[in-house]
Formats: C-alpha cells, structure tokens, sequence
C-alpha cells in the first residue's frame, strides 16, 4: 500500500469517527426533546407541575452528554485537518495515529464548547423555560 493510499485510509478513519461523533449528538438532542415532550404530555393529562421539573435534571446530563461528543468532534476535526495538512502546526503527523487527548486548548475546552452557537440554546432555553413554567404554576 502506497503511502498516498494509507493516507486517504487515516482520513476516512478519522471522517467516520466525525461522522459518529455528529449521529451521537443529533440523536441525544433528540432524545431530550422526547423526554420533554413525554413529561409534557404527562403533565398535560395529570395536571402537575411536578412533570415539568422532573425532565430538567436530564437536560442537564444530555447537555454534557451532547457537549462530549461535540468536543470530540472537534478534536477529530483537528485531527483530520492536520492529515490533511490545512493547519501550520501540525500535531498528528504519523499515518494511523488518532489520539484526540493531544488536541487541547480553547477551541477543544468544555466549557468553551458547552456555550457554542449549536449547544446552549436547545439546552439552556429549555430548562429555563421548564423551571419558569413550574415556578408560575405554584
């Protein structure tokens, strides 16, 4: 296998863990979506505020859950463009080598990523919301 060959091999390595890393948080933001329509549904037919609240607590881990896997999208990403040699300093340079723990600073922070653009607002938006409603009920 020529080395053009295992190079184009490392990049399709590292485009699907993007590509799982992407099905990952699309598939938890729609699972919370669920368990909040769930819990409103149930509060719809039992008429207490307590299944408003209740679904808060999960929106808060799939917020987390949802921010890994962004952040390891993200290093991923790295990865891939430094296989593909669009960024000056490389930090993966060895054919086969997929280590997203050597990618760090603000681009791949937590907290960073917890308050980008495609996160906070499904997450944020609804827990307030859903404490705002339970608050106004009592």
């Amino acid at each position: 296998m020529s080395k053009l060959e295992k190079k184009m091999q490392h990049r399709e390595f590292v485009q699907n863990a993007i590509t799982r890393m992407n099905t990952n948080s699309f598939q938890i933001k729609g699972l919370a979506i669920t368990i909040v329509s769930a819990f409103l549904a149930i509060y719809a037919a039992e008429q207490k505020p307590l299944f408003i609240i209740i679904p808060v607590p999960f929106i808060i881990v799939f917020w987390f859950l949802d921010t890994y896997y962004l952040q390891l999208e993200r290093k991923f990403r790295g990865i891939y463009n430094d296989i593909c040699g669009l960024n000056q300093n490389p930090i993966t340079t060895k054919i086969y080598e997929i280590n997203p723990s050597l990618y760090c600073g603000v681009k791949y922070n937590f907290l960073i990523v917890m308050f980008s653009i495609t996160i906070w607002p499904l997450y944020l938006i609804t827990s307030i919301g859903l404490t705002f409603i339970y608050f106004s009920l009592k």
